[in-house]
């Protein structure tokens, strides 16, 4: 017996189905490519109507919540006070506001893996890392299948150093570097020294730059391996790393490494024109991102390294592991805006830096600039006599300063680069780098050059050796045992 159906169930039924139908259509109409996000019109949103801007409106106050709503306060925040002033460029770098915008979409809608092979979410993560790749060997004029991404110069330097002693560790056990290195190099060459390595320290001169002749008589036929820095981080001396790479490269066998990451993206860099087998650069140190560095590995004539890291053989087998593909586009992006505005970056930093230090000179005497002045202007390491380098920096809170390298700055020691130049320790102690970067204003160089002044006048007029200089004793000549 067959049941019968009432009319207003019949058009319930009707419209359901016409409702179904409409929406396949709908689907057929708008499918979605490959990667395609979906869309913030697919959220719920509802804007508030202008009328509920009457006090009448329900707002729920704080205490409804069932958990305490305040906004994050930051020591030092503007909503107290004013920051300090950023001179500490050789540190880190603000990311560029560019550099930002790159990164943004490969966060969110675009998180392939880029070793995903199967689906277009990797092969899209993989394009952007290749560009990438393409602009930081455009940088130093590479091959992009030279660029392996790591995640900083400290890896990198490691990877280089250890990596091509250790592969050639059965014929040569004789590597040679600088005493005025960045730490994780002198750190790397004292681990091999433990493997049973031998490890020639180059002295520099006055001035902070070795001697080629030095060099060329250190090189012995078990060298494997030179590594001299292009830009001291400390006092921005710049070595003659063309003159360096030709002398190396007369003897077979031997590979030149250069720790570039204050360099790249600041002064010209070409790794063929200056005879680099090996290069480390770092992001965060041309404005962008922390975490991401890259190392340069020439394929022709090949350099053999043993990697640090196993596992998927990725970065041609030398650096295993996922690529953060965020990360390696600012890497990428902030390549590309530093050669592109390179000129103009460097220009412009020469002239806050000489603005600086004919401020400082005009107002204050006995101040000593360490280091070659020819150097990169963006690096500028002063001391001032008859002052505690403590003092100084404590007195300095509204200017973010360093004594040396921010590696080792909890360190009460004199910079090790400072003595190494030849600097007695209490001009080594009283020394501070000022790092100019992109985005330092002729406003905050004045503002600093005035602090400055202030500070070290006030720290003089407090100190008894100043007292006895100003009477035109000789400190020099003072047996301080005898006191």
């Amino acid at each position: 017996m067959l049941s019968r159906v009432s009319t207003r169930s019949g058009k319930a039924l009707s419209r359901t189905a016409l409702r179904s139908v409409a929406s396949r259509v709908v689907a057929k109409d708008v499918r979605r490519s490959f990667v395609q996000p979906s869309g913030a019109d697919r959220a719920s949103v509802v804007d508030v109507p202008s009328a509920y801007q009457e006090d009448t409106a329900f707002a729920p106050r704080v205490d409804m919540f069932g958990f305490k709503l305040e906004a994050t306060r930051r020591e030092g925040g503007v909503s107290e006070k004013a920051r300090p002033i950023y001179l500490d460029m050789q540190a880190t770098t603000p990311v560029d506001p560019r550099v930002l915008d790159a990164m943004l979409p490969f966060f969110t809608d675009q998180f392939g893996n880029p070793h995903s092979r199967t689906h277009a979410y990797g092969w899209e993560a993989e394009k952007a890392v290749e560009d990438a790749r393409k602009h930081v060997a455009d940088l130093i004029g590479a091959d992009p299948k030279d660029i392996v991404f790591t995640s900083g110069a400290t890896e990198t330097n490691n990877m280089a150093i250890k990596g091509v002693a250790r592969f050639h560790k059965e014929k040569k056990r004789h590597i040679i570097t600088t005493q005025t290195e960045h730490k994780c190099v002198l750190d790397s060459c004292r681990k091999l020294q433990e493997e049973g390595f031998e490890v020639t320290y180059l002295p520099v001169q006055h001035n902070g730059v070795i001697r080629l002749e030095d060099l060329e008589a250190a090189i012995r036929p078990d060298t494997s391996l030179v590594s001299i820095m292009t830009v001291n981080n400390e006092t921005g001396v710049i070595q003659p790393i063309k003159e360096i790479g030709e002398i190396v490269r007369k003897h077979r066998g031997v590979y030149f490494h250069t720790d570039a990451a204050q360099a790249a993206g600041k002064i010209p860099v070409d790794v063929n024109e200056m005879n680099v087998d090996l290069m480390s650069i770092s992001g965060h140190k041309l404005y962008g991102p922390k975490g991401i560095g890259a190392a340069y590995v020439r394929r022709r004539p090949r350099v053999r390294l043993e990697p640090i890291l196993s596992g998927g053989g990725q970065e041609r087998g030398l650096r295993s592991g996922t690529l953060p593909t965020a990360l390696a586009v600012g890497l990428g992006e902030a390549a590309r805006i530093a050669k592109q505005e390179m000129a103009r970056d460097h220009a412009r930093v020469k002239e806050l830096s000489d603005r600086l230090i004919n401020g400082i000179n005009a107002r204050i005497e006995h101040v000593v600039r360490n280091g070659d002045p020819n150097g990169y202007p963006g690096c500028v390491n002063l001391s001032f006599a008859y002052v505690e380098g403590e003092s100084l920096l404590m007195a300095l809170k509204d200017v973010a300063l360093s004594s040396g390298s921010a590696c080792t700055s909890a360190s009460l020691e004199p910079s090790y680069v400072l003595r190494a130049l030849g600097a007695a320790e209490d001009m080594a102690h009283s020394s501070l780098r000022f790092g100019i970067g992109r985005f330092t204003t002729e406003a905050e160089v004045d503002y600093v050059i005035e602090k400055i002044v202030s500070v070290v006048q006030r720290l003089r007029d407090m100190s008894p050796l100043w007292e006895m200089v100003q009477e035109g004793i000789d400190i020099n000549t003072i047996d301080w045992s005898q006191h």
